[in-house]
Parts: structure tokens; sequence; C-alpha cells
């Protein structure tokens, strides 16, 4: 039966092109531009190397101090962290690293611009860094002050050349010569706590100031020993933030700097996080995305609706017959459905397709650094949910009206 229904559908389809083309145009463009979007979150939020342990992570990237008329918002402090955030119940390790800065070197005459990272050893056992050379520097580094780095591919090509081995020679960044011990691969900027072009010890920094400062250029990676802890680890640390000693007090009152993971530190950068509220603010944003997506959806989905009024009506006739021999209701609605959904997975395809076409063009000569974005099989499954959804949704109620039709109106054309 299903395979007959299939067969009809595809004749039903090639019957009235222009209609098909019209619901296939809808369909294809809405599911693409939905695809695009949902593999950019991939590449933000989804486990991969070197942020595979997600489950059990939990970062800052953004402080915020409250006062009755000020408001400063930067990264946090290295103090902050390393006062406020060690031993904590539950987390295995700490890591405590800068933000990043764009330094400039000289490399034959040529200026290089790279982003550059100062981190603890831990850094390098929380993420899971894809060596290709050498390997990442230790906590004797650290503690010595050693004038080490681990670069990134891109890095090693440009300042030694296509193929070149790296680990032992030396690199000139920020005014500072540092010995390449360590090669990985590249990181795409989406991964903003990650990502970076050279890493070096915190230590190596040209002053000691940062150590005392609650505000300003470092994030911080907590591990969790297990997911039960991912919770405790949070609280435990926005009841810590209470008793921080704020650096102006007059002005501020309120420190809000919370442990989270990457769905909820994300969501700290729209508009109403803006305020001293540290809860998790992750269900906002999804809560948002969700109505933007039904939004995106709804006006093609009515489109199709009526397309699929007019293209019904016109078997009305067939509909009369098939009730007369006796099929029922809920027979020709799941037929009239399946038809539906073969043309949204039709669609489906053709979304797919533009979608990765634009994704190649976006990965060469998008804004952000070694970026791969890619229809991978999450952002896949995702497309085939919404074509099915956007299948079903669109041709229920097209079918259940012409289900309903008496046969022998359905016979004279079902105008009535």
């Amino acid at each position: 039966m299903l395979k007959n229904y299939l067969k009809l559908a595809v004749k039903v389809l090639a019957r009235r092109r222009f209609f098909t083309f019209v619901s296939l145009f809808g369909i294809s463009f809405t599911l693409a531009v939905l695809l695009v979007a949902t593999s950019m979150l991939d590449a933000v939020l989804a486990p991969q190397s070197p942020e595979s342990r997600q489950d059990r992570m939990l970062m800052n990237e953004r402080a915020v101090m409250y006062g009755p008329d000020n408001q400063w918002s930067s990264d946090g402090g290295y103090k902050l962290f390393d006062k406020y955030a060690r031993d904590l119940p539950g987390a295995e390790r700490l890591s405590i690293l800068s933000s990043g800065e764009s330094v400039v070197s000289f490399v034959h005459g040529a200026r290089v611009t790279s982003s550059l990272k100062r981190t603890d050893a831990d850094f390098w056992r929380i993420l899971d860094f894809q060596f290709t050379e050498g390997g990442p520097f230790t906590a004797s580094d650290v503690a010595s002050n050693s004038m080490v780095a681990v670069i990134n591919e891109a890095t090693r090509t440009k300042f030694f050349g296509d193929g070149q081995a790296a680990v032992g020679r030396t690199i000139e960044a920020d005014g500072q010569t540092f010995r390449v011990i360590g090669v990985v691969h590249n990181v795409p900027e989406t991964r903003f706590v990650s990502f970076s072009d050279i890493w070096v010890p915190l230590t190596t920094a040209k002053t000691d100031g940062y150590k005392r400062e609650i505000m300003g250029g470092f994030n911080a990676i907590v591990l969790a020993k297990d997911r039960a802890s991912v919770k405790s680890i949070g609280d435990e640390f926005r009841s810590r933030l209470t008793r921080v000693e704020l650096p102006d007090p007059k002005n501020y009152t309120t420190l809000v700097a919370p442990l989270e993971d990457r769905f909820d530190s994300l969501a700290r950068y729209m508009p109403w996080a803006d305020r001293p509220d540290a809860s998790p603010q992750g269900w906002k944003l999804a809560a948002i995305l969700a109505a933007l997506t039904f939004l995106f959806m709804l006006l093609p989905a009515v489109n199709l609706v009526n397309l699929n009024v007019s293209r019904i009506m016109e078997r009305a006739s067939e509909i009369g017959v098939r009730k007369a021999f006796g099929a029922s209701s809920r027979t020709l609605v799941a037929q009239f459905v399946l038809e539906n959904i073969v043309l949204t997975l039709t669609g489906c395809i053709f979304g797919i397709l533009i979608a990765a076409g634009f994704l190649e063009v976006l990965n060469a000569h998008g804004p952000f650094s070694y970026a791969t974005f890619s229809v991978n099989w999450r952002v896949f499954a995702c497309g085939l949910a919404l074509a099915v959804t956007f299948g079903i949704l669109s041709g229920v109620y097209p079918a259940w009206r012409m289900s309903r039709l008496h046969p022998v109106e359905a016979l004279k054309g079902g105008n009535q």
C-alpha cells in the first residue's frame, strides 16, 4: 500500500508542474536558510575537538559589575578566578587563560598578524587538541616562565613555509621570542575559548599586574568530575561571587560572572542579559530561536496549504470515487499527507544542496578564521526533521478538508 501511495504521489506532483515548482522553491529556500543557521550554531555549540567534553565543561567569558548609576562589562580578571574559582567542589580542573590579543610579527620583512593567548598547563588537559608536532607546555614551563609556544598549522606555514617542521625553531610575537614546542590543527574562530594562532604560558606576560585585577582580560574553564557535578559547581561559584572584594565599592555593588555551559554563555551576549541576573539565560535564547524558526516557516507553510487545497480540490472526482468504493477518511488523510511529505522531502534535498554550496563559499570567504561550516549528520537530521514537520503541518488541513466531503458532493467537483 505504501509503495502504491509513493508512486501516486510522484505522478500527482508531475501532473501540475508549475504548482510543484512553486512549492519546491518555497520549501527549498526556507530549509536552506534554516540549515545554514543550524550549521553555524552547530559549529559554535556542538561537542567537537578541542571542546569534545562540553557535557562536563563550564566557562566564563564575560563579567559585569553593576552599581546604582554605573555598569562595567568586560572579561573577568585573573584574580577573580585565581582567588574565587580554585578548589570548587566537584571540579576536576580549572584553567585560567587570557581572552586573546592580536599581535604583530615580521617574517622576511612581511607583516604577519596573529591571535595570541596566554594560558596555564591545565588548559591542555581540559581541551583535547590534536597535535601534529611536539606537545603542550607543562606546569613546570609555566612556573619557570619558559618562553615556549604552541602554534597552529596556519601559523607554522606563515612563519616557516608549507610542509616545514616547526618544533625547536623560534618565532617572534608581541616583541617577544618564543621557542615552538608543539603544533596543533587549526581551531575555528567560532570556538571562542579555545581559538588562537599562538598559545604561550601565562607567566610570559610582560608584567605581573594582571594578577591583581578583578576585571579584564581573562576567561576561565572548569572541567567537572562528572555531569552530576556541573550544576553544583556553578551554584558554588555564584555563592563565592557575593564575597568578592570589588575594586570600587562606592560605584559598584554587584558582580555577575557565572560559570556556565557553552549555550548559556553564548546567551550572555544577548541584550536581555545586560542586567544583574546570574541565573541561566540559555532558555531565553532557545525560546527566541524556536520562535524565529516557527515564524520563518509560517509564511511558506500557509502558502503551501493554499496550494495543497487547490491541488486537492482538483482531485475531487477521484476522492468521490474512492469514498464511494469505501475508502475511509483516515486512509485519504494518510495518503494526502504522505504525498505532501514526499514533496517537502524533495524540497529538503534541494535545500541541503543549496545550503552546502553556500557554506562552502562562507568557509572560503567568510568572517571567521578556519571556519568549518558543513552539513554534517546533525545538520542533516535537523533538516530532515524540519522537512517532515513542514510536510505534516502543511498537509493535514487540506487532507482533512477533502476527506470530509460527502461522496456525492465530491463527484460533483467539491466546490460547494
